[in-house]
């Protein structure tokens, strides 16, 4: 501590030091001044002591609140069961220990394996989303720990780790089972151990630092590889830095590299489990090195991409989409203090190489993650499944925003004097931001009580006759039924298959025995070449299996139309039952057998764009009128009075359907006006003619007056040119919005 009551910085601290060595070493004369100083001297080692120990422990405390806090805010919203996307699959690995999507998340997996071990009182959702949020706080407080290093303790510090573990996309996915939490965890250990390594006094310490950055290089690429992108940037700079201090010789290569390689051993449990083949749901064939190597490198679904299908990817027009979050969800203020961080560090040659680290680090990873990132941010779903990798760049911008703030309340105390004024204003302003953001997201983002997605397989899955062959497709229905099923053991009589698997080689040689009672006439499934050895096509396989129940969710994979020759699909709420052609389809007992299939009672549009709650809550509405849109396009393809007699039953499905609701899809009201416009053209049937037009008539003019009603649905003129209009040719019924959700989703 200085004469001024100002403390010493770490680097005048080692300058102190070094000059008294050089002093006492190479002039002895005049090392006889400090004996007389000598009571002085020890009152600055005691108070450099005293500091040091002091800085440390108020690190400790201001990362200690930071996760304490945070967890506290998590652990009272995090949902207690199963949500969308890939959780349902992640717990299902764990529950069955079984190997996860690509690239397997062995070290999420066994994690997951873990929690649920350790509470066993709850349920398997809720048990992981638990340990998902432990991860998300202690990844808050390694970026609190991370600013402390760099800038030291402070207000900056409280701020970097708040208003990251605070934003929108890093609460929303702390909460529920997906690896994006430990991911940030990784990043916060590496951004940690990086700030440590460049303030380590000595090379011993530098190299110790460095030995644990490389462990933790390696056990981050065991769980999403995105952080590749860190890890190939700080190690060069690490063995920069060891040159630079002579701290590079050959066995620290080799201890670092064996650290390194030491990260990678959970991979091991991929080839082991896949050996040893007792998870009833798993993915891949790691026995071999070319399939462990498919999987590391997700050749599957192409490496580095989020999707196997090519897309058009505009670079700029992504990085705008990550500029205008960062400014939506991080904040403006957070935005202009990590630019203050940048100019502080261009101007400060001392402050340079851990600001100048972190920056490259976001910025490669933002632009190639902006060239690779191959899906249409257009579609509000496919932009919830790009954003969560803007993650990892938040978290570099986070920190640049503590360390600008630290320096910022340094400076004007050097240039006003004042330290207790401009640190007690930085921590106001800290506090002011953070409670501002606890109050925009904490209603939305509270999932304690949120169990739609389960909800919605729970409907589905207790909807299906006894020992049923379900085909699942995509990740909505897929994962949270094998989820049900496997990890809460919920209708063992039925038989989960997924169509995207059976067309991989490994997938009937692994998962056959694990699925009694289902037959497979080949090893593989081929829409294209479907002679070749082994292979088969889908309608040879509903032949093998149609002694049983057999339904799709949702459709079936376009590319192999051949079960059209032999089959058709009779509407069952979301899904479909497959049934013969020579099946004879008795309308009016299906209806009945297939109208209340559901309890559902969400509202319509109640749930934000592009969450998966919202593509549930679609797909169950848009069930409703299935039956009503199948009926007419049967009767589109029969003459006579049995058309008649389909048209009016659509008709009067679409009618109850339609007026024991006030919102509902836009689209049920066009087919709704198509359905009575055929009506008409054959008489009106049992309605009468006036008695048509003028129902039609009356409840398009009841929404238009109706102010709660949120859509335009065009009204009196437009319902009444829809049944004024050409020939039945020209008018379209909107099918239902059955979409294929989670096809394009893999990390």
């Amino acid at each position: 501590m200085r004469s001024d009551g100002k403390t010493a910085s770490p680097r005048n601290r080692r300058e102190l030091r070094s000059r008294r060595s050089n002093i006492s070493r190479n002039h002895p004369s005049q090392a006889v001044k400090f004996t007389h100083t000598h009571k002085q001297q020890l009152k600055e080692e005691h108070l450099l002591r005293w500091f040091e120990m002091y800085a440390k422990r108020t690190c400790w405390t201001l990362t200690g609140a930071t996760v304490a806090c945070v967890l506290a805010l998590y652990l009272h919203r995090v949902p207690r069961a199963v949500a969308g996307g890939d959780s349902g699959e992640l717990i299902t690995a764990a529950c069955e220990l079984g190997v996860a999507h690509p690239p397997g998340y062995p070290l999420f997996t066994m994690l997951a394996w873990l929690a649920l071990r350790l509470l066993p009182s709850t349920s398997p959702a809720h048990a992981v989303n638990v340990l998902c949020a432990v991860l998300g706080a202690v990844a808050s407080g390694a970026l609190c720990y991370t600013v402390c290093r760099m800038a030291g303790p402070g207000p900056g510090a409280v701020l970097a780790g708040g208003s990251f573990a605070l934003s929108k996309l890093v609460w929303r996915w702390s909460l529920v089972a997906e690896v994006f939490s430990l991911n940030n965890l990784f990043v916060g250990f590496l951004f940690s151990l990086s700030s440590c390594f460049h303030n380590a006094e000595t090379v011993d310490q530098k190299k110790k630092f460095a030995l644990w950055g490389a462990l933790c290089c390696g056990l981050s690429l065991c769980n999403q590889h995105t952080l590749v992108v860190y890890v190939l940037i700080i190690i060069p700079w690490a063995l920069l830095q060891l040159f630079t201090y002579k701290g590079l010789c050959f066995s620290a290569i080799v201890s670092l590299g064996v650290c390194f390689l030491t990260g990678f051993l959970p991979y091991l449990y991929l080839p082991i489990c896949s050996y040893l083949n007792k998870a009833r749901w798993s993915w891949g064939d790691q026995t071999t090195l070319d399939g462990l190597l498919t999987h590391l490198l997700r050749t599957e679904y192409g490496t580095f991409s989020l999707a196997k299908s090519v897309g058009n990817v505009n670079l700029w027009k992504m990085l705008q989409a990550q500029c205008n979050h960062c400014v939506a969800d991080l904040s403006v203020p957070v935005l202009l203090l990590a630019v203050l961080a940048l100019l502080h560090a261009l101007c400060n040659r001392r402050c340079r190489a851990s600001v100048c680290l972190i920056t490259v680090m976001v910025s490669v990873y933002s632009v190639f993650f902006a060239w690779r990132a191959n899906l249409d941010i257009e579609n509000p779903l496919l932009l919830g499944v790009v954003e969560r990798f803007w993650l990892q760049a938040d978290a570099g911008v986070c920190v640049l925003a503590g360390v600008g703030l630290n320096w910022t309340v340094c400076l004007l105390e050097r240039w006003l004097r004042l330290r207790s004024v401009w640190n007690v204003g930085a921590w106001l302003i800290t506090a002011g931001l953070l409670s501002h953001t606890i109050h925009l997201n904490q209603r939305e983002f509270d999932q304690n009580r949120n169990d739609v997605v389960e909800r919605f397989a729970r409907e589905l899955i207790f909807s299906f006759p006894e020992s049923s062959l379900v085909l699942t497709r995509g990740d909505l229905p897929g994962n949270t039924l094998r989820y049900l099923h496997y990890c809460q053991g919920l209708r063992p009589d039925l038989s989960l298959v997924d169509q995207e698997m059976m067309t991989y080689s490994w997938y009937v040689p692994k998962l056959q025995q694990h699925l009694p009672g289902v037959k497979f006439p080949g090893r593989v499934w081929d829409p294209v070449n479907t002679e070749q050895k082994n292979s088969f096509n889908i309608e040879q396989f509903i032949q093998h299996n149609i002694h049983r129940p057999v339904f799709v969710c949702i459709g079936l994979t376009e590319g192999d139309p051949s079960w059209e020759k032999s089959f058709s699909q009779w509407p069952w709420g979301v899904c479909e039952q497959l049934m013969p052609l020579t099946s004879s389809l008795y309308p009016v007992e299906w209806v009945q057998r297939t109208q209340n299939l559901y309890n559902w009672s969400e509202p319509y549009n109640s749930f934000p764009p592009g969450s998966w709650e919202q593509v549930a809550n679609e797909e169950m509405w848009q069930a409703r009128m299935k039956m009503a849109f199948f009926l007419f396009d049967l009767a589109e393809k029969m003459a006579g009075g049995s058309q008649t007699q389909l048209y009016e039953l659509s008709y009067n499905l679409y009618c109850h359907i339609v007026d024991d609701q006030m919102d509902y899809p836009a689209n049920w009201d066009k087919n709704l006006a198509v359905a009575a416009e055929r009506l008409l053209r054959l008489g009106g049937g049992r309605h009468g003619l006036e008695s048509l037009l003028n129902h039609s008539i009356h409840h398009f003019s009841r929404d238009c007056g109706n102010p709660w009603n949120r859509r335009d649905r065009g009204c009196r003129q437009g319902a009444t040119a829809t049944l004024e209009c050409g020939p039945p040719e020209q008018i379209r019924v909107e099918s239902p919005a059955s979409r294929r959700w989670g096809d394009e989703e893999r990390k």
